[in-house]
């Protein structure tokens, strides 16, 4: 139990705290509404289906005014820069890791608490229209009184029509097609493959927040405000009402619930989102100049770019926008450049529309050195912190990236061995670090085995060869050309490895995680071992199950993965 609970617990805690605050307050609105007086004459007409929609209301109403708060970039990277610095645990750094998992958790509830919230309602005006069928002689006393608790008048009246005619039933209508609409965009597959339908439907947010502001401004619900004149539980059945027949009990008044609420849920968060959209647009309209385009191998663009005042730590991630392509797609891209670079870079696969785009504008393919001003126009925004950033608070760092998901570790390696070389970068704990390398293509290797083959000259003159453990994996991609030459090359004892010309040999297959997991246990007992990791959701599963497996009370696994 305590290896799940140490990867594990603090996420769910925050879930489980999260869950009884949405299920208090749904209970006791849902309890008001069922037992309150002055709902009695409502509960009349529209039975349990009021407490049913105010109840997901007030739902609505907290997770409304929580939704932006995850994906405020700026405030969670100064959260996470001010609680470093404010040595807190790194159990706490990690939950802000996790933004993003929050949002859409909290995106389905507001999803559910919609479509109760809806169908409650729909319920309401059937309950309204069936008033007239004479069925109830209560009822048909306070439809013949034209109090305003029935807000149809008719039973002629036809249900939609009467939806669309208030100012609820448009904007509800509204906001309800926004989400789904949003929802909708936002699988994984249209993430993927259509990040522009993401990009900007996930924009009808707007909509969505002016709609959910103006849906109570003005209110359906009635509640009855006279009670001190008329108990309703003892006045029901003692009608007619009002002088001169009847002194005890006068006619009964119902107005609006009360001046709308949900904007003082979501008038904060909003405040503080459009904080952190002006603080990115003031940033992201600095001028960038585009130093260096490098076309590496397996479709891989390397941008070297210069910004005044720039400044990054290792593992952070910066959007990037490119006008003459998509004036206001912003895309995510991991800094591969060290801090102590001149320069800050990223690593761009060609993989869809976009990218394709920039390829072509930046002329890489043209094969010769291109003048900055032929460049196209771009603008970057952030750096932005990760979880890739306590890497250097781990006494052991396991790292692991698959295809392009290796990009982070371009600058944590360059980092790791700068802060071990010289002590006045900073502290460093790490005094072992393990990369492991899966890709699925020989070319791919190319740019990054550079970095991997001056890190392993470094090490070797300083007689510190043992501070880096690297492990590389093809999992396909070989021709019978390169077959032959490694067949070769493995005959000859000392020989640099036939694929990357390292002195650590390529691995041909698929890492064996359990029995690699299992000697870094082994090896490390008593220590704390940070694993960190770039790439697919399948693999991502496979280290956090063997991270849970292999901590123990003597050795403990933390995992971490990148996340955009």
């Amino acid at each position: 139990m305590a290896d799940w609970w140490l990867n594990e617990g603090p996420k769910y805690i925050i879930f489980l705290l999260w869950m009884i605050i949405n299920v208090i307050l749904f209970a006791t609105t849902y309890v008001n509404y069922s037992t309150d007086k002055k709902y009695f004459y409502l509960r009349r007409y529209l039975k349990t289906a009021v407490a049913w929609a105010r109840g997901s209301a007030a739902v609505l109403n907290l997770n409304c005014a929580l939704i932006l708060l995850p994906v405020c970039r700026n405030l969670l990277s100064y959260a996470r820069g001010s609680c470093e610095y404010a040595i807190c645990s790194r159990r706490a750094r990690r939950l802000m890791d996790k933004n993003i998992t929050f949002h859409r958790y909290i995106g389905y509830m507001i999803c559910l608490a919609t479509a109760v919230h809806v169908y409650a309602h729909c319920f309401d005006f059937k309950f309204f229209l069936d008033s007239y069928d004479g069925s109830d002689p209560l009822l048909n006393t306070l439809n013949q009184l034209n109090t305003t608790i029935n807000p149809i008048k008719s039973s002629n009246a036809d249900l939609t029509t009467e939806a669309i005619k208030t100012v609820p039933g448009v904007t509800g209508f509204i906001i309800t097609l926004v989400l789904v609409v949003m929802y909708a965009s936002s699988t994984e597959f249209i993430r993927r493959s259509y990040f522009e339908i993401f990009w900007y439907t996930h924009h009808l947010f707007i909509v969505f927040f002016l709609g959910l502001c103006l849906h109570a401004v003005v209110g359906v619900i009635k509640v009855q405000v006279n009670l001190n004149t008329h108990d309703p539980e003892y006045c029901y059945n003692k009608r007619p009402w009002g002088p001169p027949s009847n002194l005890n009990c006068s006619v009964p008044i119902f107005k609006r619930t009360s001046t709308p609420q949900t904007w003082k849920w979501v008038i904060g968060p909003i405040v503080l989102y459009i904080i952190e959209r002006i603080i990115r647009f003031v940033r992201g309209q600095q001028k960038v100049v585009i130093s260096k385009v490098v076309n590496h191998p397996s479709k891989v663009l390397e941008l070297q770019m210069k910004k005044r005042g720039f400044q990054s730590v290792a593992g952070q991630y910066i959007f990037l926008n490119c006008p003459s392509i998509a004036r206001f797609e912003w895309h995510p891209f991991t800094l591969t450049s060290c801090p102590g670079d001149d320069y800050f870079s990223v690593h761009v696969r060609i993989v869809g529309d976009w990218t394709g785009s920039l390829f072509e504008a930046c002329k890489a393919n043209e094969g010769q050195v291109q003048e900055a001003w032929k460049m196209p126009d771009v603008y970057v925004d952030g750096p932005f912190g990760t979880c890739s950033e306590d890497v250097f608070s781990y006494e052991v760092a396991v790292c692991v990236g698959a295809g392009i998901g290796v990009t982070p570790f371009a600058s944590i390696l360059k980092s790791l061995w700068y802060k071990q070389q010289k002590s006045d970068t900073g502290p460093s704990k790490t005094k072992k670090v393990y990369f492991f390398w899966i890709c699925p293509d020989s070319n791919a290797f190319e740019w990054f085995d550079e970095l991997l083959r001056s890190l392993e000259n470094e090490m070797l003159n300083n007689d510190m060869d043992d501070f880096l453990v690297y492990n590389i994996y093809l999992t396909r991609g070989l021709d019978n050309t390169q077959a032959t030459n490694i067949m070769l090359r493995e005959t000859e004892d000392g020989s640099a490895d036939a694929i990357t010309g390292l002195r650590q040999k390529t691995h041909y297959g698929r890492p064996r995680w359990n029995q690699i997991f299992r000697d870094l246990a082994s090896a490390h007992s008593g220590s704390d071992i940070g694993v960190f990791f770039c790439g697919p959701k399948v693999l991502s599963s496979v280290l956090h199950k063997e991270c849970n497996k292999n901590t123990s009370a003597n050795t403990r696994f933390f995992y971490n993965k990148e996340n955009f």
